[in-house]
């Protein structure tokens, strides 16, 4: 791959293990090549490489290209140790079985917010997503949580800078307005969001400080059965971050 460009293969690299995802099924180098929009040529070099470090291997029969488990085992390995999530998990599980709602994990990276974390809920119908996804600040509950969490003139900088799109006819896009809504989220201590950045979710958020690290988690879910527990959630989910407290307090101790 000599000569390419590093960060156009880079993305060309993941685009390619993450079709498998979708696809769930192996696929020939033309298909690969179609549904990453790359030319033939590239997509041979990448399935080369990553065959020739383990990472897909090639099925005899029609010559098509399927990723090995190398990928999982190290994927597993790097999220046992995650320095976060290994001491938060059994809190963010919790959660989850005390609500049935699925719980979100967060951290702003610039101007939108990465889910560290994904636990689903265990209702029929339920909000789901994936570690890794990024949310706009400004629409979802964890970047509203994040946003809140800012010295006033910080955010006043931030939100003078960020672009507010209307994500659903609901999505707060006035900064004067989102500002006013989460200086009163950040007096009562929590943060929510109805069908801003999906129409039919609701979603409750909490920010806290652990390792020097700001966090959001927010439990997300079908507007009705939220709103019908919303006080019920809101106990669970403030016992979670009095349970952060507790946890940053004593590795400050340490």
């Amino acid at each position: 791959m000599a000569g390419q460009d590093p960060v156009k293969t880079a993305i060309r690299t993941l685009d390619l293990l993450e079709i498998f995802a979708k696809a769930r099924t192996p696929l020939s180098l033309t298909e690969i090549a179609q549904r990453i929009n790359a030319p033939i040529s590239s997509c041979h070099s990448l399935v080369r490489t990553l065959q020739s470090r383990g990472y897909v291997y090639i099925l005899d029969h029609r010559k098509r290209v399927y990723p090995t488990k190398r990928l999982l085992t190290i994927a597993q390995a790097i999220a046992r140790h995650d320095p976060l999530l290994e001491k938060l998990t059994p809190l963010l599980e919790g959660l989850v079985k005390a609500t049935g709602e699925t719980v979100l994990l967060g951290k702003r990276q610039g101007d939108r917010v990465t889910y560290l974390e994904v636990i689903e809920g265990n209702h029929t119908v339920r909000y789901t997503a994936s570690p890794g996804d990024l949310k706009p600040l400004h629409s979802s509950a964890i970047g509203k949580a994040l946003l809140g969490h800012l010295a006033p003139t910080e955010r006043a900088g931030l939100l003078a800078k960020l672009k507010l799109p209307q994500v659903t006819e609901n999505t707060v896009t006035d900064a004067q307005a989102l500002t006013e809504e989460l200086e009163m989220s950040r007096q009562r201590g929590w943060y929510q969001t109805r069908g801003e950045n999906i129409v039919d979710v609701m979603a409750l958020s909490i920010s806290r400080d652990l390792l020097d690290e700001t966090l959001g988690v927010a439990l997300a879910g079908p507007i009705a059965r939220m709103q019908q527990n919303r006080d019920l959630y809101l106990g669970h989910l403030m016992a979670v971050g009095d349970a952060f407290d507790s946890l940053a307090a004593e590795l400050r101790g340490l």
